[in-house]
């Protein structure tokens, strides 16, 4: 692919090379081609929403005003779960999520991520829960008893998928109904092979798989890895706001893909499935269906929440260095977010206040269920971003739309349309992103100021300085023009930054894991929405985000790597 012409996702040609591709820290593929987790702090949606229309509560049901987001690519769950758990600060409303990923495995770490939250407090204490969030969460390995309860869990997700009213009895707040039944198939098999439908650590070998992504990413470098990890963090990381993240768990993180380390190192040896995806790859002619690890391995999950918190104490320093690590500060966030989500955990005997509910949440002896009419979490197909707008029922449906920095090539004029007249867009930007150099920080925040504006949105007037975040409104019909101070001025850089390179040449023999002997499916390659279904019950599902083409092993313009391309 190198000095290869092609026209990339932002709509322009650009010209790639090696030279032009190559970072300072390596070869400029350690950010993958999947999202595990997020890589800016969890926000309150209602923060960022407009505020509530006494007039709205004649159209609504039980007189409540709605809120309906639209994410793209939120990936963990981290805004709904701060969204939910500060609702008793706001004026009650009704929370429809509307969640679009574009893998399956996204989908299910969600649901996964929620049952967890919604967990019976009688079966699983804050502390156990909070603890097995994180490692399932942000953990290449796991104890031998959090990977049991992911067994365990999936299990019983994977046979309530294809049974709509068991799933609709036992988990009220979610809704697939916006999913293909293909798509339903492939997410039954993702909870399949997480459950142990293959048995043995060699179905999912993640140190070696760690090891082996390390060493593509560093290449000469990855003798004197603690120098670069040492650099990005301080370098980097630090400079651009993360200061909590302290140099071991990083140095830690970074070889082991340990993030959280909450008991002795010897009992983290059980690979954690839910971080595995399937891919189909072109190696020596042959399309090979094949399993591995292709999310983040260089910025890691600690900015999501590890380095901002509403207890102050937590980010004070001494001596000019933070007295918490992110880890620590993580812990706590996780911690309070589940006590508080206890709240949404069980039947409101009233219709009154969420903190009356939280009130009496410990005392309650009934098991954990979920409030219907409280929030629910809708899942749309996958790549229907740009086709949202045709049906009449998500036009001009949102309040809120929030798209992810891996989705922005998504942002579109159709999209704008699903999104209210006043209605706000809040856009994650590159901050965190390690092999991003500053003049291209920039061009991506120019650009997603160019793309907001295209879709109908205008600069939120009086929207505080960010470079984490970029706020917008929806001023009706209007085209906006005035440019948002959070968002920075000047041109794209010439530099472009490639599509992984595991995605664009055949990848080493020890990168991935053959599935099923290795023996490559005998029909042609297909996007995944269009893939027989015998293949998908026969491995964790190729996404759109998962599946090159065999010609060139080129990412799918719709992959939700958060590797921007200017």
């Amino acid at each position: 692919m190198g000095g290869q012409c092609r026209h990339d996702i932002w709509g322009f040609p650009g010209c790639l090379s090696r030279r032009e591709m190559t970072t300072p820290a390596g070869s400029g593929t350690g950010f993958g081609s999947v999202s595990w987790w997020g890589l800016s702090p969890a926000v309150d949606l209602q923060a960022e929403s407009p505020p509530v229309d006494p007039d709205s509560q004649a159209d609504t049901e039980h007189g409540t005003p709605e809120l309906n987001v639209l994410l793209l690519g939120s990936v963990d769950g981290r805004h709904l779960l701060r969204t939910l758990t500060r609702a008793a600060l706001w004026p009650r409303r009704r929370f429809r999520f509307y969640v679009l990923e574009n893998n399956m495995e996204a989908v299910a770490r969600h649901m996964l991520i929620f049952s967890l939250a919604l967990e019976d407090p009688e079966k699983m204490g804050l502390q156990e829960r909070s603890e097995t969030f994180l490692e399932v969460w942000g953990n290449a390995l796991l104890r031998p008893s959090v990977a049991a309860f992911v067994r365990t869990q999936a299990g019983r997700l994977a046979r309530l998928v294809p049974e709509p009213d068991r799933l609709a009895e036992q988990l009220p707040w979610l809704s697939l109904g916006a999913l293909k039944f293909r798509e339903r198939d492939a997410l039954e098999a993702v909870f399949r092979f997480w459950a142990g439908g293959e048995k043995g650590p060699e179905a999912f070998p993640m140190s070696r798989l760690w090891d082996s992504r390390l060493r593509h990413y560093l290449g000469s470098r990855y003798d004197a890895r603690r120098g670069v990890s040492d650099w990005d963090l301080h370098m980097k990381l630090h400079d651009r706001g993360a200061r909590a993240i302290h140099t071991s768990e990083f140095r830690r993180w970074r070889d082991t893909g340990v993030a959280f380390e909450l008991r002795d190192s010897s009992a983290y040896h059980v690979p954690n499935r839910t971080l595995a995806s399937g891919r189909l790859l072109s190696h020596r002619g042959e399309r090979v269906a094949a399993r591995g690890y292709w999310g983040d391995i260089v910025t890691g999950p600690f900015v999501a929440f590890g380095i901002e918190a509403d207890d102050e104490t937590l980010l004070k320093t001494s001596n000019g260095q933070p007295i918490k690590t992110a880890g620590e500060i993580t812990q706590h966030n996780v911690t309070e977010l589940f006590r508080e989500m206890a709240a949404w955990g069980r039947p409101r005997a009233t219709q009154g206040d969420p903190a009356q509910v939280q009130g009496d949440a410990d005392g309650s002896p009934e098991p954990a269920a979920p409030v219907p009419e409280s929030f629910t979490v809708h899942f749309l197909s996958l790549g229907s971003a740009q086709t949202l707008h045709h049906k009449s029922c998500y036009k001009g449906r949102f309040q809120l739309l929030y798209v992810a920095c891996g989705m922005v090539h998504l942002l579109s004029p159709e999209l704008g349309a699903c999104v209210a007249p006043g209605g706000r867009l809040i856009v994650e930007l590159a901050q965190f992103l390690v092999d991003l150099r500053q003049e291209q920080l920039q061009g991506f925040s120019t650009r997603v100021g160019e793309l907001a504006q295209a879709a109908g949105f205008a600069p939120q007037p009086g929207a505080r300085r960010s470079q984490t975040f970029a706020r917008f409104y929806k001023a009706g019909d209007s085209a906006p023009s005035r440019k948002d101070p959070a968002v920075g001025s000047g041109t794209p850089p010439p530099e472009v930054l490639a599509p992984p390179l595991e995605a664009t040449n055949p990848p080493p023999q020890d990168l991935t894991q053959p599935l099923e002997g290795g023996i490559p499916p005998s029909e042609p390659l297909k996007r995944p929405s269009e893939s027989q279904a015998s293949l998908l019950e026969a491995l964790v599902p190729p996404t759109g985000s998962q599946t090159p083409k065999p010609e060139s092993l080129t990412v799918s313009p719709e992959t939700n790597s958060p590797i921007p391309n200017f």
